[in-house]
């Protein structure tokens, strides 16, 4: 079974602050699991999370400027 990580890990790892963690974790926005009052996270729901809500960038094209006037 993997560690549990606690709030503090989870904002220092993802560079975030912990009112926003909280909040994401209110909106049910950001997987969690619930120990009584302890909030704890698995690393890899969060990697999962983030894979999901991973925007891939779109192909840039060169546009001339003179095809547009």
């Amino acid at each position: 079974m993997e560690k549990l990580m606690t709030p503090e890990e989870v904002v220092e790892w993802l560079g975030i602050k912990l009112s926003t963690l909280y909040a994401w974790t209110h909106q049910k926005a950001i997987p969690h699991v619930k120990l009584g009052n302890l909030l704890r996270f698995r690393k890899n729901d969060i990697l999962k999370w983030l894979e999901s809500r991973s925007v891939k960038g779109r192909k840039t094209t060169r546009i001339d400027i003179r095809d547009l006037l």
